[in-house]
């Protein structure tokens, strides 16, 4: 990512704060991480790290379009899809959270880790999401994929 992706990808980022101009500045600083308020301009889904990292995975195809913002939680596990805001959409499966209006999401700087919270794909600054319609199809295959491999891990810890 070049230094203008970044400048761009912390202005459209920092833009989720209540404060964007603090917000840089804590980035800055070197504070690392902030509260950003989903709903306005993305929702974040969130899903257990498995099942993202094969997600992601099956999201970098050259027919598909380049994925949007995606972060990922070492700490609790988990990785976040950006997504545009829909409060009237239902990401419905074992283990999915939605972030919307209303929710606040901890968020690194789009540069640099902080602590626990990292981006796979930062944003670039251009508002691209991930397309909820691909991203449902590829969670769709990679939890399809996980459960038929759930019986051979279950196999091997007896």
């Amino acid at each position: 990512m070049n230094d203008t992706m970044w400048t761009h990808g912390v202005e459209w980022l920092a833009a989720a704060s209540p404060d964007p101009q603090a917000c840089k500045r804590a980035w800055d600083r070197g504070e690392g991480i902030a509260l950003l308020e989903a709903g306005r301009f993305w929702d974040l889904l969130s899903v257990p790290d498995r099942l993202g990292l094969l997600t992601l995975d099956l999201l970098w195809q050259p027919s598909l379009p380049t994925p949007g913002p995606t972060l990922v939680d070492t700490a609790a596990h988990r990785i976040g899809f950006l997504v545009p805001p829909d409060p009237g959409s239902r990401w419905i499966g074992e283990g999915l959270r939605c972030a919307s209006r209303g929710s606040w999401v901890a968020t690194p700087p789009p540069y640099r880790a902080a602590r626990f919270l990292e981006w796979l794909i930062p944003p670039d600054g251009t508002g691209a999401l991930h397309r909820p319609v691909t991203l449902e199809v590829a969670l769709r295959q990679a939890n399809g994929t996980l459960a038929m491999l759930e019986p051979l891990r279950g196999d091997r810890t007896t």
